[in-house]
């Protein structure tokens, strides 16, 4: 097998994903195309040479369908033979799409692809694209569907999570962006969006908030409540796990992922791909793994999949130096870290969704991109991603720097 490398990887900030947002404006090819002008330029690269574009999005309608990165790659200006296709597996979409590209590099049928996400959730709303697990019985009824936000409030019910133990969690995230925001650990990997006349229209992360305090969320009231006992929701979940009781409501608007756009791209390749365009990697795709979870939980597939891929690629915990788990909801890290004793200062070290925005389907290559940034910085070796998934399913993947 040909091994994988990183060679680079970029991203937008994240824009507020509502009609005020600096990013609403932003055609979303328009916005994919940030990212592959920002790998053609920053690499040299001759995109002639380019044998795919892998993007994930989550709801790839009106204006974010029709094969939205080869959409982007005539935005941007690419060389007609660069192809393009667009993957979903809900939230993991962007690093599923890198996956799929080192599948491919790996097996001997590409040597350089671009791979990452985009999602405009300002412009197509997120569940546009409809889909038949929220809409069939005899497809939700055996998948136990129910709001992502019940489900998390499940987990936090059944593994022992207070009001006080998510909003904590919260509070960090924000202030973690900031910190790396301040100090900028962002700013190699960001780049700026700007409009028609090259005047920047956002340049940093618009959703965090890193002055957030526990008295602030105090204030919120839980978000998914309403859906939970007047929906029927909380009786489809303890239908499922009769041993609770009852749901205790505990996730809002500030300790869930934000709604936002954004877009990422990674540049990956083979050695000789990357050789031909004298480009240095920057770490090795080691292994990659997906799982599919419980359904009415929903959210805890990264402790299933981390399992899978640990025991598949022969390693262990200790062999990893940074964890980077999308923030869907603080529940979801809570128990991620309290599955496995992992501390808090080894997972989510710059903040997460929670703070930052979680843009469906370009939030794999992001995270995978910030862990990155961080071993480097950290002059540290190894890191696993991973996201939990609507429906009951976990993507993960472990890099190793070169």
């Amino acid at each position: 097998m040909t091994e994988v490398f990183i060679y680079d990887h970029v991203r937008t900030p994240r824009g507020r994903g509502k009609k005020d947002g600096a990013l609403h404006e932003v055609p979303t090819p328009r916005l994919a195309a940030k990212v592959l002008e920002a790998l053609r330029d920053r690499n040299g690269l001759d995109t002639s040479t380019v044998d795919d574009i892998i993007m994930g999005c989550v709801d790839p309608v009106f204006e974010a369908g029709a094969v939205i990165p080869k959409a982007a790659a005539f935005e941007a200006g690419y060389s007609n033979k660069a192809p393009g296709m667009q993957i979903s597996r809900f939230c993991a979409s962007g690093l599923d799409a890198v996956n799929f590209a080192a599948g491919k590099i790996a097996q001997g049928a590409d040597d350089i692809v671009i791979a990452g996400g985009v999602e405009s959730m300002s412009r197509v709303g997120m569940g546009m694209s409809g889909g038949a697990w929220y809409m069939d019985p005899s497809v939700n009824f055996p998948g136990y569907f129910m709001p992502q936000g019940v489900s998390a409030d499940l987990i936090a019910t059944k593994y022992g999570f207070s009001r006080d133990d998510v909003d904590a969690y919260a509070v960090e995230s924000q202030k973690r962006a900031g910190h790396s925001w301040d100090n900028g650990y962002f700013d190699r990997s960001v780049v700026p969006v700007k409009d028609q006349n090259g005047i920047v229209i956002l340049a940093k992360d618009e959703h965090m908030r890193p002055t957030t305090t526990m008295q602030n969320l105090a204030s919120l009231n839980p978000s998914f409540q309403m859906p939970g006992e007047m929906g029927g929701f909380e009786a489809v979940g303890i239908q499922a796990h009769p041993e609770i009781e009852r749901i205790n409501y505990v996730h809002h608007a500030g300790n869930s992922s934000g709604i936002v756009d954004g877009a990422a791209g990674v540049l990956l390749g083979s050695k000789a791909g990357g050789e031909s365009m004298g480009l240095k990697p920057r770490a090795r795709i080691k292994a990659f793994a997906n799982i599919g979870s419980d359904p009415a939980l929903m959210l805890t597939g990264p402790v299933d999949v981390t399992e899978k891929l640990l025991k598949r690629s022969g390693m262990s915990l200790a062999d990893i130096d940074l964890f980077e788990l999308n923030e869907a909801f603080a529940a979801v890290v809570l128990r991620y870290m309290q599955a496995f004793d992992i501390p808090h200062d080894k997972i989510n070290v710059n903040g997460g969704a929670i703070a930052l925005g979680h843009p469906l389907g370009a939030t794999g290559a992001m995270i995978l991109g910030t862990v990155l940034d961080e071993l480097e910085r950290r002059d540290l070796n190894t890191a696993l991603v991973t996201l939990c998934i609507g429906a009951g399913m976990g993507t993960a993947t472990i890099i190793e720097r070169v």
